[in-house]
């Protein structure tokens, strides 16, 4: 930090100046009361530089120089300096210096640096309120605890050129050192006893997860992987779910629907989801325009159409180049009561058959394999199938 100047004669400007005082023994700062003594004390018409020092703690970078201006030399004569001053009253304890420099490596809890600083509690809370009134703090409550971290400090401002200086004194000090360790000893037994609960909980992790956040949770947060510019085809939505899962993450949404009851009943699954429009129309036909969609979904909807192969087609119709789809279906299988019971035309797919059919419809590399199998669910097994729409 470059040492203050001060002021020049009567009628100048300031000449680069960060900090003008009166040179006198005992100047008292404004607002701490903390003294800070000048050393090798210049007359008021001194120019020599003196050193500051506060509370024992010096600061042999802040120089400050005597003037023979006597309207600045009772008082700092611009805010920067007084700034300064303020702040290092704040910092002229060598245990707040401690601890924020403790605080600068990470976040702690009030019982944690009485650990580190080896102080008691309400001594620690003292010094944390200080730092936290002068800005030098921020903290967040954690529960029932409040965590602290070092505030940020802009480059450039009197904050930070008086804590370089500080922080300079207070790593040379002999505590410095024995902070630092116990620090990496407080960390390394947060790390012990969060690896302790995985080692009890491990068994009954997934139930434990699922009890508080939800079956789902894990798969809808998936959908933040999406491009929130994206407009995405909700194609045979039914009643609206996963339009209504879509909304909230990209910009647009076009559920299309063949059913007229199935489309009331989306219509009023999403009448809240304002960046959702639903559709009336076939697959094999959709109401959409050429590259209208940046993706599309066909989920549990393939076995209902006559011709999947031209489904998939007019898919990549509306689908804009580069764009992606996603096929959700079942894999083979022998339920035949299905034809009758919910009106299925297809008994499943084969995987190679999907690939072969999006790869005819001008999509690039198809990736298409099975679904983990939910231990609850009673229907045939699934699988999933996404390509990139060539250019």
């Amino acid at each position: 930090m470059p040492s203050s100047r001060m002021a020049g004669a009567a009628g100048a400007g300031p000449r680069e100046t960060t900090l003008t005082i009166e040179a006198r023994r005992g100047w008292r700062v404004a607002g701490r009361g903390s003294r800070v003594a000048v050393l090798a004390g210049a007359e008021a018409d001194s120019r020599r530089p003196v050193v500051a020092i506060s509370h024992g703690l010096m600061y042999p970078s802040i120089r400050m120089n005597g003037s023979s201006n006597p309207e600045l030399a009772s008082t700092a004569t611009i805010d920067r300096g007084a700034a300064m001053l303020e702040h290092l009253s704040v910092l002229s304890d060598p245990v707040r210096c401690r601890a924020l420099a403790v605080l600068e490596q990470d976040e702690l809890t009030v019982s944690e640096l009485c650990g580190i600083l080896q102080l008691p509690q309400s001594t620690m809370s003292r010094h944390l309120k200080t730092l936290a009134e002068d800005g030098w703090v921020d903290s967040r409550r954690d529960g029932t605890s409040r965590r602290y971290v070092a505030a940020p400090r802009g480059e450039g401002s009197p904050a930070s050129q008086v804590w370089k200086v500080a922080r300079t004194e207070v790593a040379a000090g002999p505590a410095a050192a024995t902070d630092r360790k116990r620090l990496q000893s407080v960390l390394a037994d947060r790390r012990r006893r969060s690896q302790e609960y995985f080692t009890g909980a491990a068994a009954e992790w997934t139930e434990t997860r699922a009890s508080l956040f939800g079956q789902d949770f894990d798969r809808v947060a998936l959908l933040g992987l999406l491009d929130r510019t994206w407009v995405v085809g909700d194609l045979g939505t039914g009643s609206g779910q996963m339009s209504m899962q879509l909304a909230p993450f990209v910009d647009r949404v076009i559920a299309v629907d063949e059913s007229e009851a199935m489309l009331q009943a989306a219509r009023d699954r999403l009448a809240g989801e304002a960046n959702v429009e639903v559709r009336a129309g076939r697959l094999e036909a959709l109401p959409i325009a050429d590259g209208e969609l940046d993706a599309a979904m066909l989920v549990l909807v393939l076995h209902y159409v006559p011709d999947p192969s031209a489904a998939i087609a007019e898919a990549s119709r509306a689908i804009a180049a580069g764009g992606r789809i996603l096929i959700v279906d079942m894999l083979p299988h022998d339920r035949t009561e299905y034809r009758r019971s919910m009106g299925h035309l297809w008994l499943g797919f084969d995987p190679d058959t999907i690939g072969e059919w999006l790869a005819a419809a001008g999509f690039d590399r198809p990736i298409v394999g099975a679904l983990p199998a939910d231990v609850d669910a009673r229907g045939p097994a699934l699988f999933a199938a996404s390509a990139t729409k060539l250019t």
